[in-house]
């Protein structure tokens, strides 16, 4: 039996026409899943307790064309949490600087390492592109940070 929809929404099951946008869930595990909105969306983070997600927005396919799963990335803001600037994300690489200092030194690292070396980062790169425009040029270099 052919139907006249892509899929059906994973909150509402309102369905998803062809050639239509909707959001899919950034979590890999959770990729299967489509939404029609973002607030559809937004119902199914909390209950899938994401600790870190947004909705990407998608098109689906055309009617008899294959799928191809790959979006583009879309940030979108939950609406159960305030919005947050893009001055407090956490820039570093928590497992990768957790791992580096367990495996060199044999200590532990805590959560609130990666805010305060984040903010360190900002400040070091907003020098490096202030030193960049102050020579003419549009491409942050190594030498920007010295």
């Amino acid at each position: 039996m052919e139907t006249n929809y892509w899929r059906k929404c994973g909150s509402c099951k309102k369905e998803i026409g062809f050639n239509t946008i909707y959001q899919a869930c950034s979590v890999s595990s959770c990729r299967k899943m489509v939404f029609c909105s973002v607030d559809c969306w937004d119902l199914h983070n909390p209950v899938m307790n994401h600790k870190s997600s947004w909705a990407e927005e998608r098109r689906s396919p055309r009617k008899g064309e294959e799928v191809f799963e790959e979006g583009r990335r879309v940030r979108m803001i939950s609406s159960a949490k305030p919005m947050v600037e893009s001055n407090h994300e956490i820039l570093i690489i928590a497992s990768k600087l957790k791992q580096y200092i367990k495996d060199k030194y044999d200590m532990n690292t805590s959560a609130s390492v990666m805010d305060v070396l984040s903010r360190n980062v900002r400040d070091l790169t907003d020098l490096a592109v202030e030193k960049a425009k102050v020579e003419g040029r549009k491409t942050v270099m190594d030498r920007d940070f010295e």
